[in-house]
């Protein structure tokens, strides 16, 4: 299965990178796993924060639930991002991240549900979630502010909405799939 990201294009202000790749309708395979990655994504709603955690009904974070539902079902490769501190995007310029993102991914025009999107924090990409739906984009993210995984309308979250137009995309499914 290949791996993709992107830069955000038709959806909000954010001008698509040069290098995003704008992909065609998925395939009936990746629907199906689409699906089962929004579904796995629901499945945490109610899940509080809890920096660097990863237990479904105790407590994570925003990246940790990336890697918890990919991985557990099987569309990449385990891992652990693990350690990094609370504050870590405030105090450095590297693209902790979205590298660990890009390293299994790839960046997308546009998302389509079960891709991921990235925002802005600090001083780098430090805050993710899954896209549940295209339009409204929507998405299931573990946000520290409201205290756990929910499910949120983009443009009803102020935090989020502000930094829509420099968010990026990314998607493991590629053009074959």
């Amino acid at each position: 299965m290949t791996a993709s990201l992107s830069v955000r294009g038709a959806i909000g202000a954010a001008t698509p990178h040069p290098g995003a790749v704008r992909l065609p309708s998925p395939a009936p395979r990746a629907r199906e796993e689409r699906a089962a990655v929004v579904a796995e994504a629901r499945s945490w709603i109610g899940t509080p924060y809890h920096h660097a955690a990863d237990v479904k009904g105790a407590g994570v974070d925003c990246a940790m639930i990336l890697v918890r539902v990919f991985c557990d079902l099987g569309l990449v490769a385990p891992f652990d991002p693990r350690p990094y501190t609370r504050d870590w995007m405030l105090h450095r310029d590297d693209e902790r991240y979205l590298g660990f993102l890009l390293a299994r991914a790839r960046e997308v025009a546009e998302p389509d549900p079960g891709d991921v999107i990235l925002f802005r924090f600090g001083r780098c990409f430090a805050h993710g979630g899954i896209v549940t739906r295209r339009r409204p984009l929507t998405v299931v993210h573990a946000f520290a502010p409201a205290r756990g995984v929910l499910e949120d309308e983009i443009e009803r979250n102020a935090e989020l909405a502000e930094r829509l137009g420099r968010a990026k995309f990314a998607s493991t499914w590629g053009a074959d799939s």
